[in-house]
């Protein structure tokens, strides 16, 4: 009888390592949540602190405070796991700019993806809106997140992280 729970007990033990094993290496092909969350942030801030220039440059005039919302869809490379492996991000955005309304609903906005080259300073391409932008889109997004970046925000955590932001902004 000892002899047989040894054995059984041995192969418990071996089985929960085995899941343990399968577990591990199937977290480390996965983008943690926890990178998601540090891209969105560099992101937002590349997009919150960049100069009236460079927005005019993404299409946007104004001379007020932009606010942000970002969510990341995707990287490269695509099995990075650290900030400091990624190169691009590719993120779905909704900026708000706070000098024609208090009101985030009645502000003026901007969303869609974006592609950012994580250097410094981070160089962010914004599809030109218009005729074609499908097409510009995909140009600037690989094909294995074309269906991400036409899609919406899945989480509404950031935006409504964003419209808290616009809210203090525009009472100050």
């Amino acid at each position: 009888m000892t002899e047989r729970r040894r054995g059984l007990l041995a192969a418990i033990v071996t089985l929960a390592g085995l899941v343990l094993a399968g577990v591990t290496l199937f977290a480390a092909r996965q983008p943690s949540s926890r990178l998601g969350e540090e891209l969105a942030a560099q992101v937002t801030l590349a997009l919150e602190r960049a100069s009236p220039g460079e927005h005019h440059a993404h299409g946007h005039g104004f001379d007020s405070r932009v606010v942000c919302a970002v969510e990341p869809f995707g990287v490269e490379p695509a099995d990075a796991d650290s900030l400091v492996e990624v190169r691009w991000v590719y993120a779905r955005h909704m900026c708000a700019i706070t000098g024609e309304s208090p009101d985030w609903a009645a502000s003026v906005r901007a969303s869609g993806p974006i592609a950012v080259e994580m250097g410094v300073p981070p160089r962010i391409t914004v599809p030109e809106p218009g005729a074609g932008y499908p097409d510009r889109v995909r140009r600037i997004i690989p094909e294995r997140y074309h269906e991400e970046a036409f899609a919406d925000f899945s989480d509404d955590a950031a935006i409504e992280a964003a419209r808290e932001r616009f809210a203090l902004a525009t009472t100050r």
